[in-house]
Parts: C-alpha cells; structure tokens; sequence
C-alpha cells in the first residue's frame, strides 16, 4: 500500500488572509473559497503544508502569525516570501498580463515582456525552494493553477524525484492561439516535468495534447476521452479532466437558515420588478458584463412587454483597479448602465441594478435565492462556480440558469440550463425572454436535473477523483 508521509499543497495564495487590527497589530483569517473548503479537511486530517504567497505588505510579521494560525488548525501555512518588485512583475506582470489573457482566447488584452517573463521564472524557482525544504519521506505534492506551471521543473532542477501534481485552474488555449506564446516550448516541457495534470474540461485537455504534439514533437501522447499519458525525457506524464465544483450541502443548507431567507426578502422588497436575473462576477474582461448589459437592452427593445416586468441586479467584486484596463472597464459599465437605465426606467423601475462592491456570505446567499434567472455570460471561462453555487441555492427549484457555452460548467450543466453566446446578442436577449415566459413546471424539471448532477459531482468528488488518478484505492483512503 503507498502510504505518503506527508501532503503539500501549493498555491499563488495561502488559504488565509491578514487583516490588520489597529495600530501594529493583525489577525489571521481563513479565506473563502471552493479550493479552500475542499482541501482543508484534508490538510488538517494529514497535518499537512499549504504554501503560498501571504498577500501581506514586507513590514508585516507574516511568519509569526502563520505560526500561531498553523498551531490551531492541525495544519502548517508557510508564506514564500516575495518582494513587491517580484509580484509586480511575475504576478501582476506575466501572470496576469500574459497568461491569463491569452489562456481566454483574449490576445487583444495580452503582453510579452521579457523582464516579466523572467521575473515568472525566478519567482517559480522561490516557490519551488519552499516546497524542497518542506519535503521529506514520501511527500504527496499537489501544485495549483497558472502563476506556478513552471514550479514542476524547477523541483526536478534541485534533484527532487518525490511524485508531482498539478491542475489547472482556468482554460488552457488552442494551438493557434498558444503559437503566439513566446515561451511556449519552455512552458510546455516544463509542465512535462510533473507526474500528473489535470484540467477542467476535455477540451482544455485535447488543447493541451494538441499544443504538446505540435510544439514538442519528441513528446508521444495515447489515451482516451478525459484521459492520456504522454511520454517525454523517459518519464510518464498522466493527463486527466477533472472539472471542479463546490460544497452542495453547504450551498443548499445555507440558503434555507433565516439569515439569507431574510436577505431574499429584503432584495425582493426593494427591487420594484416582479422578475429579477442576477448577475455576479469579479470586475474582468473575460466576464463579458458589457455584452450581458447589451444583450438585455436588445431584450428589452426586442420583447416592450419586459419592460417593467424584469431587472438585472449586477453584481460587480472590485478587483485590479490600478490596472489601466480593469479600471477601463469599471468606466464602461457605468456608462452603459446608466445610458440603458435614462433610456429604460420608468416610474421607479431600473432595468440595471448596478452594484459595485463585495457580498458577505450571508448576502450571497439572499442574492440567489431572490433571484428568478442566473445570467452568466462569461466569454471564457475555466469552469465558474457561480452557476453551480445558484443551482445549489435555488431550494425552491424554481430558478432558471443561463450559462454561456464558454464556460467550463457548460459540459456538466447544458442539459438543464439555457446555453448562449454571449458574442451573439440576438440569441441571448432570446434566451432572457424564454426565462421570462417558461412555465413552472419546465423550470422545475430543469432545475431538478441541474441539482442532481451538482449534488452528484461536487468539489469532494472533484478530489477523490484526482487523488484516485494519482494513486490506488487503498492509497487513496491513507492519502485522506
């Protein structure tokens, strides 16, 4: 039986956050999130390592609070310790600059810069120095998502051989698109030094092949649907799909508590429509929030019996304001919003209910289950968990997705919800009135199936099925 002695887990970010509070003084909070949840029972239940960027300002006694945090919670936060010069350049810089728009199918928004390309690399190789000195015996290494493809290879440069795994978090591009990558073979070969990679959807497994076949012609690659091996340097490299997901019951069983019953309440009362659509994404081009709001002006010129029957509540996360184009974008949604609602509203009623700010979670929560329509309209997506987390909210049954074909959540959840384009504003501003005029008893049935099959596959389910790729059975149960 293979048993692993110890478990490490890698991400950009440590799964806290340090708040400050008051003068020369912090606390260390847990933070939210799907990766978060799913892994730390895990960790916890392995006394296992979490490393990662502590998000925190030099000045900050990041180790000693990580110190006090990992005691009271039967697992070890270690920060890497970064400059801000180096997260400028490797994360603001390559990562987000280079990869993330490029991995979207967004090359219009995509930079090649040399010095940040480089800085990607140095930071990689810090990343990849805390992990070595963590490691003993048998470690079971699980490496996360697009800032750190390279940490894989920088390991094998410092002579480790301990078995390493990555998945990626967001969509991995077509070969036409990955060509214009200036570092592509290097990016390649070096995430063919990890043992096992996963991948939200078939199709961004079949991309990767594709771009590995093309680029790295030494590479022999066989597998099946969802599944490949790929040969390279005498080493196997196992390829798998593994789309991720989110807590079922707690989504579920948190929006049936009074606090975010009350919360709906509150929405409803306020909101002078009788039918509301929800919109809710972290402020980013690959959303496609400016298409969305178009798309329901076209509704509401094409369908006149909408109006004042229906509103879009969007919810905006701040995020990247000092980046020229995330600040771009926040000055066109203003501007579309309010040039929709002075041609629309009449009477006390908005077509756009603008929001520009976080929810807690008790908020959230109210928001899906006020809300008759989930519009989710991403123009590239690797999964989005706000559709699956609206499908675990909707207790009543009664909600209606609308989920763009580009997001990864599309492959699980097209047979109950409404897929669209969201390039194509026409077929959209339909799908919002098909929403509006379905009978209960089709959104039931729908939702039904939805449910089902987020119950069915959550994100617990999503790490048993990779753990179970990685390693037997019986391993797998000594593993978590």
């Amino acid at each position: 039986m293979t048993h692993y002695d110890k478990i490490i887990l890698v991400s950009n970010r440590l799964p806290v956050h340090i708040e400050p509070t008051g003068d020369e003084s912090w606390e260390v909070l847990p933070a939210s999130g799907g990766l978060v949840t799913a892994l730390s029972p895990l960790m916890k239940r392995r006394h296992g390592t979490w490393i990662g960027w502590a998000g925190c300002a030099d000045h900050v006694p990041a180790d000693r609070l990580l110190a006090d945090f990992s005691r009271d919670h039967d697992y070890e936060v270690r920060a890497v310790p970064l400059r801000e010069a180096q997260i400028q350049k490797y994360y603001r810089g390559f990562s987000n600059q280079s990869i993330w728009p490029l991995f979207h199918d967004m090359l219009g928004y995509a930079s090649f810069d040399t010095a940040n390309w480089e800085q990607y690399v140095d930071v990689n190789s810090v990343f990849a120095e805390t992990v070595r000195e963590q490691l003993w015996g048998n470690s079971f290494v699980w490496i996360h998502d697009y800032q750190l493809l390279l940490v894989g290879r920088a390991l094998r440069d410092r002579g480790v051989d301990q078995t390493l795994n990555f998945f990626l978090h967001i969509p991995f591009p077509s070969r036409d698109l990955f060509a214009r990558m200036p570092w592509k073979v290097d990016l390649l070969e070096a995430m063919l030094a990890y043992d096992h990679i996963g991948f939200q959807t078939q199709k961004d497994l079949a991309n990767f092949i594709q771009c590995v076949k093309v680029f790295v012609p030494e590479v022999t690659v066989r597998g099946r649907a969802g599944r490949g091996i790929a040969r390279f340097g005498g080493r196997e490299v196992r390829l798998g799909e593994y789309p991720i997901s989110i807590d079922f019951d707690e989504f579920n069983q948190g929006a049936t508590q009074p606090g975010a019953a009350e919360a709906a309440w509150y929405i409803r009362e306020n909101m002078k429509a009788p039918f509301l659509m929800l919109g809710l994404d972290r402020l980013d081009y690959t959303k496609g929030i400016p298409d969305r709001f178009l798309a329901l002006e076209r509704a509401l010129e094409k369908y006149p019996d909408l109006q004042e029957k229906i509103s879009l509540v969007q919810v905006v996360v701040p995020s990247r304001l000092n980046v020229p184009e995330y600040a771009g974008l926040k000055e066109e949604l203003d501007a579309l919003a309010g040039r929709i609602n002075g041609r629309f509203s009449r009477h006390g009623w908005l077509p756009i209910y603008y929001v520009f700010n976080s929810l807690d979670r008790t908020q959230l929560l109210g928001h899906y289950r006020a809300c008759d329509v989930a519009l989710i309209t991403p123009l590239r997506d690797g999964m989005n968990l706000v559709a699956k987390e609206y499908v675990a909210s909707s207790v009543d049954g009664q909600g209606v997705l609308i989920l763009s074909e580009f997001a990864g959540a599309a492959q699980q959840l097209h047979r109950g919800g409404l897929l669209v384009n969201p390039y194509d504003r026409e077929a959209t501003a339909d799908a919002i009135y098909q929403a509006y005029t379905m009978e209960p008893e089709e959104k039931r049935r729908r939702m039904r199936r939805l449910r089902a099959e987020v119950r069915r596959n959550n994100v617990h389910k999503w790490v048993g099925r990779f753990l179970s790729e990685q390693v037997s059975e019986a391993a797998t149960t000594s593993v978590s």
